[in-house]
């Protein structure tokens, strides 16, 4: 969760505002008046807002965390290094090479599941410094027919920084080959097969005859959400008509009629204190810099998200009830859905683009992408991530620095930002993209991993080692992993699944996820 450290407090099957920890994210102001920033994108996002209005959590998070003023994915700083014990948190990967070697081996079931066929494609979106890729690939290099059928390899990757991490660890150089979609690299562990790198998927080609296999490990946490308070006695006017890419949405009640009504929260600066702070960024607990208001009118957002799905919609009714929807997400899950089962029909309402408002285009059929077709539905796509397993996510944004949670509104740029996964909405998105893809689970990561065997691969590599630390290492680090205690990664991390459909409505669960090897 970028941090086992996080502190979530679970009440009423509702997740509950992490428990804020002090930590060194200073923010000082001067004695003769003029504010100071804590960071340059604090100054840049305050004048923005001053011109133009609060904004989103969503343009927010989106600003902090790949802004090229200094976001905290895409800041170019000499020796920073967001991941690991001397970073901000450490993820699955860095704990164990046991947790990648396991992925590795599930594609590789799958691989076998569905009949060895087609050119494999592996992708992987948001991968960090590369070592879960790393993993993952030394692992399929052991089983030489799988290997041998990896045509292309792709990392999804905005960050030049993390880019040049991945190519030295993946490829042995930190070198790239510019292309007409991203950069190049050979891959050190599977001879002969190149990885690119791509700044968006959208660049990732698709292809009809690739069985396509898709890895997305703490990724969608970090992808922007919008949020949304249910606004007893609002009143909205009926002037309030957006136009969406399947049609105009209105107010269902006049300008003088009150009425439950989601309104967005949104992020506003702060005034400057009273009593401004002359200490230097060593303060133990700075107060933030920015705070979260809720709109007093409609925004394109509030009128068009809520009403994506029946769940939300159970709400309606609930005063002050919060959800947090992340439409990145739900684009990146079709997305998925698409590369396996191929494109809804045309006339479907419920394509990936659908999870995207404007107030100012709609599209007609002479603009619309042509549907993305697949004779037959192939690959998978493996996600791991944390969230709730049956709940909407509500108060669950904060930051994360030097394995604590702060503020998501101090410093920005030198925090990272997250938010729980939505997995249900993910399920839900998948299954309106395409008419050939199925979803299993959530299922927590500590049967994910326990069935897949991470016990007996522990054992094996502790019998195989000599030093007694590294023993005690080994054991405390696949330990950690399945840890379900009520802050353990093993039951606040989930596993997700996307797989072909079969025709006739036979089920065949993956392993991991309650099924056996076949093939």
């Amino acid at each position: 969760m970028r941090a086992n450290s996080l502190n979530l407090v679970r009440t009423a099957g509702r997740s509950a505002r992490p428990r804020r920890i002090p930590t060194k994210c200073a923010i000082r102001w001067s004695s003769t008046g003029e504010r100071q920033w804590s960071t340059p994108l604090a100054k840049q996002l305050t004048e923005a807002i001053t011109t133009t209005g609060p904004i989103s959590v969503a343009a927010y998070m989106r600003q902090c965390l790949t802004s090229d003023s200094g976001g905290y994915y895409t800041r170019q700083t000499t020796g920073h290094d967001q991941f690991g014990t001397k970073g901000d948190f450490i993820t699955s990967p860095e704990i164990s090479q046991i947790f990648g070697e396991l992925v590795g081996i599930w594609l590789y079931t799958e691989w076998i599941a569905q009949g060895k066929s087609g050119k494999v494609q592996i992708m992987e979106v948001g991968p960090g410094r590369g070592t879960l890729m790393s993993d993952v690939l030394r692992t399929i290099s052991s089983f030489k027919p799988f290997a041998k059928s990896v045509g292309s390899i792709y990392m999804v990757e905005a960050s030049e920084q993390l880019r040049k991490q991945q190519a030295q660890l993946l490829s042995g150089t930190a070198e790239l080959t510019e292309t007409d979609i991203g950069w190049s690299a050979p891959c050190k562990y599977i001879p002969g097969c190149n990885i690119t790198w791509c700044e968006d998927i959208r660049f990732v080609p698709k292809e009809e005859s690739a069985t396509p296999f898709i890895l997305a490990h703490e990724f969608f946490d970090a992808l922007p959400i919008h949020v949304f308070q249910n606004v007893p006695s609002s009143k909205i006017p009926s002037s309030s008509t957006i136009v969406t890419p399947t049609g105009p949405i209105a107010p269902k009640t006049g300008p003088h009629t009150l009425k439950n009504h989601w309104h967005e929260l949104v992020v506003a600066p702060l005034p400057e204190p009273d009593t401004p702070s002359t200490s230097s960024t060593s303060t133990p607990n700075p107060p933030p810099e920015f705070h979260l208001t809720v709109s007093k009118t409609p925004t394109p957002h509030s009128l068009y998200l809520p009403q994506l799905s029946s769940r939300y919609k159970k709400l309606e009714k609930i005063d002050d009830a919060i959800i947090e929807i992340s439409p990145e997400s739900l684009s990146y899950v079709s997305d998925f859905a698409v590369r396996i089962g191929g494109d809804n029909p045309p006339s479907s309402t419920s394509s990936p683009s659908a999870a995207r408002p404007t107030t100012t285009y709609t599209p007609t059929a002479s603009t619309k992408p042509e549907p993305f077709k697949k004779p037959q539905p192939s690959g998978a796509a493996l996600i791991l991530d944390y969230g709730p397993a049956d709940t909407i996510p509500a108060n669950t944004f904060r930051g994360i620095r030097s394995h604590t949670t702060c503020s998501p509104f101090t410093s920005p740029g030198l925090v990272d930002l997250s938010a729980d996964v939505d997995f249900l909405a993910l399920a839900e998105s998948t299954l309106n993209a395409s008419p050939g893809v199925e979803v299993h689970g959530p299922v927590e990561q500590a049967f994910f991993l326990g069935t897949m065997g991470i016990k007996e691969r522990a054992e094996r590599l502790l019998q195989g080692a000599k030093d007694e630390e590294v023993k005690r290492r080994l054991e405390t680090a696949w330990k950690r992993l399945v840890d379900r205690g009520p802050t353990g990664m093993g039951r606040i991390y989930k596993a997700m699944a996307i797989l072909p459909y079969i025709e006739g409505g036979k089920v065949r669960r993956p392993v991991g996820f309650g099924g056996d090897v076949v093939g």
